[in-house]
């Protein structure tokens, strides 16, 4: 069975699902705060995307686009997607529910961007993204990698 990726609706029931993140994931993933602070009722146009697994959320990311003019990690500076705080509920690590959430992201065409945190290096590695040479000024200890379309 193909695991399905669903733009998350940005309402209450989204809210309580997040607070299990909050709960059981990482907490420097958490996205509870994200969410709330950006409470529309079933707002279309939200940066939030999951996997379900019997009707709970086990798997989420954010993405946002990101202007060409605000770009300060590909040359020459571009459009592209900066992919947040994916996470996969533990217990359901492993089921290929990050892979199904990157490659969605992978699927809109434009490079990707985005910070490798908990020892996901190898994962990102495999779906093709390469790490950004660091720069102190911009990176602020994070972990920049980038993923670019193929021609």
């Amino acid at each position: 069975m193909d695991t399905v990726v669903e733009r998350l609706k940005i309402n209450f029931k989204t809210l309580e699902e997040f607070r299990r993140f909050r709960e059981y994931g990482l907490e420097e993933l958490s996205m509870y705060e994200d969410l709330q602070a950006n409470m529309i009722e079933n707002d279309a146009d939200s940066p939030f995307y999951g996997v379900y697994e019997d009707g709970r959320l086990v798997a989420r990311m954010s993405l946002y686009p990101i202007r060409a003019r605000f770009d300060r990690y590909f040359n020459p500076p571009r459009d592209h997607l900066e992919l947040w705080k994916l996470e996969v509920l533990p217990g359901y690590k492993g089921k290929g529910y990050g892979r199904a959430l990157v490659q969605h992201a992978q699927s809109f065409g434009l490079p990707i961007k985005t910070n490798v945190r908990c020892g996901a290096h190898e994962f990102f590695t495999k779906l093709g993204f390469r790490p950004v040479k660091y720069n102190p000024e911009r990176d602020h200890g994070q972990n920049p990698y980038i993923w670019l379309p193929e021609a």
